[in-house]
């Protein structure tokens, strides 16, 4: 009995070891990823950290000047206490679509690292929790340094603004794994223009980040009512204004999670269709 206990008592034994867990499968593949953005991070500044901040500048206190003093704000709401939630949302869905594009399409095509990924005992459903674990931390750090960034600036009226973390995760989310999907379809870069031009530009423009979505014609305000952007913003803006609505709040989160779970299926689907031969 001893003799057997010493033999699985750990991997660097001789002998017979035991399977990985999921829990050391998904974590290879996170620190695969960890690895790869120690030698990447500098060229993350500019979209991460500094565009941000320049919204922040640019509209909530230029822009929020003029609007405070115009109409009282938005709602009664300071204007850059309106607009920074609601950037952090973004900054989101920013971040989401970044490592959820090129970066993935280079792992399946460019340097196959997904293919030889699965010639060790990880399966096509650890890759993909991994390198969405990884991503989930990305968006985690980014929003964690603009909420605090944004603070310093007055962009909070409470401490409700630590909530805007977690919502922007779940937002990121609601980006990353549909993302994934879209990606795992693609033979080139070439779709992610469409992407970008047709799909992240007008989010952000039109679910409700600047103005409340109220002021847009009535037949678009239901397009944006089923974007996840709308709701991630409606969310964020609510827990950092001490404003929540319970029942609206759990609808916000609710919808947020369809997405994520409607886009692991697919992306499980697609991803096992294109590397499982």
């Amino acid at each position: 009995m001893s003799q057997q206990t010493d033999v699985f008592a750990g991997r660097g034994a001789h002998g017979v070891r035991p399977p990985l867990s999921t829990a050391e499968r998904i974590g290879s593949v996170v620190w695969y990823q960890v690895v790869v953005y120690k030698r990447t991070w500098r060229g993350t500044i500019i979209s991460r950290f500094v565009s941000p901040l320049f919204f922040l500048l640019s509209m909530g206190i230029g822009l929020g000047s003029l609007v405070d003093a115009r109409s009282g704000g938005v709602g009664g709401v300071p204007y850059l206490q309106y607009l920074v939630p609601a950037i952090v949302a973004v900054q989101a869905m920013w971040v989401s679509i970044g490592e959820s594009t090129y970066a993935v399409l280079g792992n399946l095509m460019w340097d196959r690292m997904y293919q030889t990924m699965l010639g060790t005992p990880l399966r096509v459903r650890d890759v993909l929790a991994g390198h969405i674990s990884a991503v989930v931390g990305h968006i985690a750090m980014a929003s964690v340094i603009f909420v605090a960034v944004a603070a310093a600036f007055g962009g909070f009226s409470s401490w409700g603004a630590v909530w805007c973390v977690p919502v922007a995760v779940l937002t990121g989310l609601a980006f990353t794994v549909p993302v994934f999907a879209f990606t795992a379809t693609q033979e080139s870069d070439s779709g992610f223009n469409i992407l970008f031009r047709l799909v992240v530009t007008p989010l952000m423009l039109f679910s409700g980040t600047f103005f409340p979505v109220e002021s847009l014609p009535v037949w678009l305000q239901p397009i944006a009512w089923v974007t996840p952007l709308w709701h991630g913003v409606e969310a964020s803006r609510a827990v950092a204004l001490g404003t929540v609505d319970p029942p609206w709040l759990a609808l916000h989160l609710s919808v947020l999670v369809a997405f994520v779970v409607v886009g692991w299926v697919l992306a499980v689907r697609l991803f096992t269709r294109r590397l499982v031969k």
